[in-house]
């Protein structure tokens, strides 16, 4: 059956707005987003302190995912331990329609730092097929060093060589 979240979503990046923060403590805290991305969530007074952090640093890239004209997501990249790393975050209405993929096209114009890495938990098949699908290449795995409560969660990590 088809319907109206069946079609793919115009998406655009914008900078990180204030009333965004709210949206994004609301996606962080569905559990089925923390059960896929093995990461807990945190309360509000954390997430608003996590994005005034964010997005007090000019060296970091993060943007709001806006798609047909609402918040749908979270998007960055930024340098750790010598790498660029990316991540992401997508409300749980927009899964599955292109939004994560398009969001990261858009990243992938603007931020030419190669190559790129993305850390992914093992059984976040839609995640996988994002990266897959821009371009990543499978580079290793292990257990993962998150903030979870479960042990022996397995982590990928996917790597982005050259421009897309």
């Amino acid at each position: 059956m088809s319907g109206a979240n069946d079609a793919r979503p115009t998406v655009r990046l914008r900078r990180v707005e204030d009333p965004d923060v709210e949206v994004f403590f609301e996606h962080q805290a569905d559990p089925l987003a923390v059960e896929m991305a093995a990461f807990p969530a945190r309360d509000k007074e954390q997430v608003a302190a996590h994005w005034a952090k964010l997005r007090s640093d000019d060296t970091l890239y993060v943007r709001t995912i806006v798609a047909d004209g609402v918040v749908a997501g979270n998007i960055g990249s930024w340098p750790d331990h010598g790498q660029q790393l990316l991540g992401y975050w997508i409300g749980r209405e927009f899964w599955g329609r292109g939004v994560a993929t398009q969001a990261l096209t858009l990243l992938l114009d603007d931020v030419p730092i190669r190559p790129l890495h993305a850390h992914v938990v093992a059984h976040n098949v839609g995640s996988i097929r994002v990266l897959e699908k821009c371009g990543f290449q499978r580079d290793r795995e292990g257990e993962a060093n998150l903030p979870s409560a479960e042990e022996g969660i397995q982590e990928l990590v996917y790597v982005l060589d050259s421009q897309h």
